[in-house]
């Protein structure tokens, strides 16, 4: 794959959703998304704000394969998945890894951590059982946690331990790109830096792309290298993210930035 092939790309994408209002056989509808068409590259980080309900988690969910758009195309490295089959979601499987919003839902409650970083590896028949335990231990690092966590159960753990282990459960495969969908939103607001910070070390250290949602404008302006701004289904705007918090153009994003003051580093 040349470095100008995306890793994703959508192209004039659209997902709609049956309501319950209407009748049965002409239930109203939403477009969640309407035309969004973005590329995600190898290396580089997209930030996608906005409002909640503003489109942006379902683009994200259309780029990983767990939504599967009403029209449009999408493409992965190159070859289109639209439709895709089963081979092509296990390949996608493999090559984007998504970290939810809340840590306490996306892991099991009754497996110890170890288990849930084994389980992409079992699923996928990777390695041998000790190449396997290997990656363990390699992953808890990763992510700064001590060993000791390898054998407790989330429970037992902070939330930002938790969002670690989801962020470790999310690279277990070795994946070229991670979606990250209001990864830190559910965190206290002094473990918030310490998971973006942690996010851009690793992105750095094995050369990830990300897709970061949020609707903080001030914390996607910390991890991304373009954002792109999203209201009611469309990209209103979209650029490199140091032009377009310095000379925003639409009045959406305008409004964004004045509403959102920094809850990290004065200086960011």
């Amino acid at each position: 794959m040349s470095k100008e092939t995306p890793i994703i790309e959508l192209k004039d994408v659209e997902v709609t959703f049956k309501t319950r209002t209407g009748s049965l056989f002409n239930p109203n509808k939403v477009r969640a998304v309407a035309g969004v068409s973005l590329a995600l590259h190898p290396g580089e980080t997209i930030g996608i704000v906005g409002e909640s309900g503003c489109g942006k988690s379902t683009t994200a969910n259309v780029m990983c394969g767990l939504q599967m758009p009403t029209a449009g195309h999408v493409y992965f490295k190159g070859e289109e998945v639209t439709k895709r089959t089963a081979e092509d979601r296990r390949k996608l499987g493999r090559t984007v890894s998504v970290v939810f919003q809340d840590p306490a839902t996306a892991l099991n409650a009754r497996m110890h951590v170890r288990e849930q970083l084994l389980d992409p590896l079992l699923v996928h028949k990777i390695g041998t059982e000790e190449e396997r335990e290997a990656r363990v231990h390699e992953l808890i690092q990763f992510v700064g946690l001590p060993e000791s966590a390898l054998d407790a159960f989330p429970g037992q753990l902070s939330g930002g331990q938790r969002q670690r282990v989801a962020i470790a459960r999310a690279l277990s495969l070795k994946p070229e790109a991670i979606i990250a969908d209001e990864p830190t939103s559910a965190l206290d607001v002094s473990v918030r830096a310490q998971i973006l910070n942690l996010l851009t070390d690793l992105k750095t250290k094995l050369g990830l792309a990300m897709v970061f949602i949020s609707h903080d404008i001030q914390t996607v302006r910390y991890v991304s290298d373009r954002i792109v701004v999203m209201n009611k289904g469309v990209i209103v705007e979209e650029g490199p993210a140091k032009q377009l918090l310095e000379n925003p153009q639409d009045p959406y994003t305008k409004t964004l930035l004045g509403a959102a003051p920094s809850l990290l580093h004065p200086k960011l």
